[in-house]
């Protein structure tokens, strides 16, 4: 879900959000960090996995025992913009913390009982995390001003939602340096009031919406001498998507062909280049059927996910594939979890999925022996759609050591085993310690020697 971090200078704080940045560039969703750290303990969380981009629910889910009982002072500093490149290009990089312009930030985080950081928030409006601390401490907000923070009085019985607005920089870099310097200032008095005060609380910095650190318009300046000349790209058609009754994306499919030859054929046909429907479809946190309704074709999906004590993880397994024909209705089922899985978070994609050649897809009744199926490029995910309309990580059907390697590599064994045998055996030659004089008496060997 997201990524706890204890920091102890400014240069593991950048290199983190250096590090989630590059993980998440690929990404077209739009993210902000969120930083939380509290006088008290915070729940533990688990490590994501890589380029993991954590949604409002996901945020929501951990906030709830968060502030599931008693009064809680919350003090949300809220950024007019804010990115993780702030963070690596302002954060005193290498070491260097006399240049980092988040150091009460960076002592805050130090110091406190437990901090939290989600590097890479899902982005859904202005009003989303003021709103969900909102609902989370059923408390109204109020606009505190850092001066007169210290003469305002606190009842600590209720739950407390302080928020104190900070402005972001759009000039040069200088300037921005400057402004962030200035809020990290403003932490660092609002902080100190509050610790004069003896009151708990636990404190989040985050950003309105995100903004984009590093300028890009000295690259889209510069005059390029050479320019190739490139065909434009071909249009790539959207992946097959089923919302839940939520509105979510749950199950997404995308394949190139999904080509399917009935009995009796030696032709395919390419269902992919058909338009289908999804009536028919479910998902929930076990199970996800995809039902893709075609003119003449229903092909359905069924995937289920179980945690595997082997592993210590959720893995999602394809069950079956079933091709009907609509005006006969005459079924052909086939077993795919043999070879079609991946962790629960993950996607699975594979080049070519079959039932006749490298076969994955395993005829689970006699008529599906006479079906064929081969699907091109093929790329589905039931669960844990936490990117929106992307798929997450692609776990890929190709093994690292195919069979190509493993042929090279006995090979050059044997061969190996041939040299240093060839070698040992010219290492045990003696030269001759006797040799016939012509000019003298012959050499007598003794039959007893």
């Amino acid at each position: 879900m997201a990524e706890s971090r204890n920091f102890s200078n400014g240069s593991i704080m950048a290199f983190i959000f250096f590090f989630a940045a590059f993980l998440a560039s690929g990404s077209s969703t739009a993210q902000v960090p969120f930083l939380m750290w509290s006088t008290k303990s915070l729940p533990s969380l688990t490590s994501p996995p890589a380029g993991h981009i954590t949604s409002m629910e996901e945020l929501a889910a951990y906030l709830t025992p968060v502030f599931g009982s008693g009064s809680n002072t919350v003090l949300l500093f809220l950024q007019d913009k804010l990115s993780k490149d702030d963070f690596t290009l302002f954060g005193g990089v290498f070491g260097n913390k006399q240049e980092s312009a988040f150091r009460n930030l960076e002592a805050a985080l130090q110091s406190s009982s437990s901090s939290v950081s989600f590097p890479a928030l899902e982005w859904t409006g202005e009003s989303a995390i003021p709103t969900l601390l909102q609902q989370k401490l059923g408390a109204s907000p109020l606009l505190v001003d850092p001066d007169t923070l210290s003469h305002l009085s606190l009842n600590t019985s209720t739950s407390n939602l302080l928020i104190i607005n900070l402005p972001y920089c759009s000039d040069s870099l200088k300037s921005c340096k400057e402004v962030l310097s200035n809020n990290d200032e403003i932490i660092g008095k609002v902080l100190s009031s509050l610790k004069a005060k003896d009151v708990s609380y636990t404190a989040a910095y985050t950003g309105l919406q995100p903004s984009q650190a590093i300028s890009k318009s000295s690259l889209l300046n510069q005059q390029v001498g050479r320019t190739l000349l490139q065909a434009p790209a071909a249009d790539v058609k959207a992946p097959i998507i089923f919302s839940n009754t939520t509105g979510f994306p749950c199950i997404m499919l995308w394949a190139q062909n999904l080509s399917i030859s009935p009995p009796g054929s030696t032709d395919f046909i390419d269902l992919a280049q058909e338009n289908a429907t999804v009536i028919g479809s479910m998902c929930n946190s076990t199970n996800s059927e995809l039902v893709l309704t075609y003119v003449n074709y229903i092909l359905r999906f069924a995937m289920s996910q179980r945690f595997y004590p082997v592993s210590a993880r959720n893995w999602f397994t394809l069950d079956s594939v079933q091709v009907q024909v609509r005006s006969s209705g005459q079924t052909a089922s086939f077993v795919g979890s043999h070879g079609i899985y991946a962790p629960a978070e993950y996607s699975f994609h594979c080049q070519s999925v079959s039932s006749f050649r490298d076969t994955l897809l395993v005829p689970a009744n006699q008529n599906a022996t006479q079906w064929k199926l081969n699907f091109v490029d093929f790329q589905i995910q039931g669960f844990s759609l936490a990117n929106g309309t992307n798929f997450s990580y692609a776990s890929d059907c190709a093994s690292f050591f195919t069979a190509g390697i493993w042929m090279g590599l006995v090979t050059s064994l044997l061969m190996l085993l041939i040299f240093v045998y060839g070698l040992h055996m010219i290492m045990q030659l003696n030269t001759m310690d006797r040799f016939d004089d012509p000019k003298g008496p012959t050499i007598s060997v003794p039959q007893s020697d």
